[in-house]
């Protein structure tokens, strides 16, 4: 299940763009990678912040690859992105982050096991701001930056997405997830079983 396509998505011009985006990636890496570093060092961008997807996730590591060095090249803006790919992290981003680069770990993945509670920066998606601070977690709701700047654990509240917020009834999104993950499990084994 996927928390931007329940809003996002919705627009059909956003959608189109997206998949022009992709496709464009996809097709020619190397020349979206050129693309990408050459708008990055417009003055426009220096001392700036740049999220990486809005939507989307670092799907291969020839991707993750080319954003690490359109990172290295744009030296003079920040870049920060969330993501549920945490063994490609661990062993493409971790060892080795461009200093100018940002993440935290999207709960409600298939990977979530591997993230470290205890040390990794991880964010969840909350019904309602409420709920947020009832966990004690931390609102990035002033400021997405929070996410990567302010305390951590952080929480970001669905309210403005009423149907998915219904599907929540009341759960966080990781919480969400492992349900939905565990009935599949449970119908394949009942499947195999029957």
């Amino acid at each position: 299940m996927c928390y931007a396509t329940q809003g996002t998505f919705r627009f059909s011009n956003v959608l189109s763009r997206h998949q022009d985006n992709l496709r464009f990636v996809l097709e020619d890496l190397a020349g979206w990678e050129d693309a990408m570093t050459t708008e990055l060092r417009s003055a426009r961008y220096t001392n700036k912040w740049v999220r990486v997807h809005d939507s989307g996730d670092f799907f291969s590591d020839d991707y993750t690859e080319a954003w690490l060095r359109v990172m290295r090249a744009s030296p003079g803006t920040g870049f920060y992105a969330y993501t549920k790919e945490v063994r490609r992290f661990k062993r493409l981003v971790e060892p080795n982050p461009p200093a100018n680069f940002l993440w935290c770990y999207s709960l409600g993945g298939k990977e979530d096991q591997l993230i470290d509670r205890a040390r990794d920066r991880m964010a969840d998606v909350f019904p309602d701001e409420a709920s947020i601070a009832q966990a004690g977690w931390h609102s990035q709701l002033g400021n997405d930056l929070l996410a990567v700047l302010g305390p951590a654990p952080v929480g970001m509240s669905a309210n403005n997405i009423p149907r998915f917020v219904k599907k929540m009834n009341g759960r966080r999104f990781s919480e969400l997830q492992a349900e939905i993950t565990a009935g599949k499990a449970a119908r394949r084994e009942a499947e195999r079983d029957g």
